[in-house]
């Protein structure tokens, strides 16, 4: 772990991916709240995987037209597809009468087949698809620092604007629309807010993995804080110690850094049900034992 910190000062890109996982932890912490209080976590996987069918779009995109389109990165793509997937999402989700899960799942899978097959129209071997998929942490540019960081300005900024009607929407929705709120507006604006999260995410972990880093830092806050502004704030103070620290004891190692960040959050929630548990079963015993004995007549 010590070799990190010490490469940081002669290699750029280990600072660069630090600061990028720090980064992915702002919005990561900030929704993963609202995920979890929402129970939307579904949907949100369904966002992740509908921008394989942006990035597939833009690589294909930018292969066949290079003149007019090859500023378009894979990137730019994933951004569009989420959010336009994020407000198909949402309106289906308040209006369907159909199955939800049937559709959603739908959604899920065809995001994803068509930027595969999208893919395979592109002549040549495209490693970037993989470092999509499944983050590459090591080699994050100045370029994705930058789209991340307005990424959470954004986030950031929506959130601080609207957190009184996300918040009503996520604990009851008949008595938001009962205060004048516009229920079907937030769900879209908080679906979106996750599709922007997610493509915060995608150079940390990927689009397969980013559900676990989404809710289960926020899910282990929710443990202890009944409060969805304390859980923000806990969640993202564990998002960036859970994307420093195991990138940082993996340093060297064939372990994937992605995958050690996963299994750490992971590993840390377990801990924390198991923390939780352990606490409820012993404070249940302590009020048996405080009640008073019963009599018989």
């Amino acid at each position: 772990m010590l070799d990190f910190f010490h490469d940081m000062q002669s290699n750029p890109l280990l600072v660069q991916g630090f600061i990028a996982g720090l980064l992915a932890s702002i919005g990561c912490g900030l929704i993963g709240p609202y995920v979890i209080t929402r129970r939307i976590v579904f949907l949100s996987g369904a966002i992740a995987h509908v921008a394989v069918g942006g990035i597939g779009a833009a690589i294909y995109l930018q292969y066949t037209f290079p003149n007019a389109l090859g500023w378009l990165q894979p990137l730019y793509g994933a951004t569009l597809s989420a959010l336009i997937g994020a407000i198909i999402i949402g309106y289906i989700h308040h209006r369907a009468t159909e199955r939800l899960d049937t559709l959603i799942g739908a959604m899920w899978a065809v995001g994803m087949s068509a930027g595969i097959m999208l893919i395979k129209f592109t002549p040549g071997y495209h490693t970037e698809l993989m470092s999509y998929l499944f983050g590459n942490i090591a080699l994050v540019s100045r370029h994705d620092l930058m789209l991340m960081f307005v990424l959470d300005f954004v986030v950031l900024l929506t959130v601080l604007v609207f957190h009184k009607q996300l918040l009503a929407i996520c604990l009851d929705q008949q008595q938001a629309a009962m205060q004048g709120i516009n229920v079907l507006a937030m769900n879209i604006l908080l679906l979106c807010l996750v599709a922007l999260t997610v493509i915060a995410l995608i150079q940390v972990v990927g689009l397969i993995l980013v559900l676990a880093l989404l809710t289960l830092p926020a899910a282990t806050a929710g443990h202890w804080v009944p409060r969805l502004v304390s859980m923000c704030w806990i969640s993202i103070g564990l998002c960036m110690l859970l994307t420093a620290i195991p990138r940082a004891a993996v340093y060297g190692e064939n372990i994937s850094p992605e995958s050690a960040i996963v299994l750490s959050a992971a590993g840390v929630y377990l801990v924390s049900v198991i923390i939780r548990r352990t606490r409820d079963r012993l404070t249940r015993r302590r009020e048996l034992r405080a009640l008073p004995p019963r009599t018989f007549a």
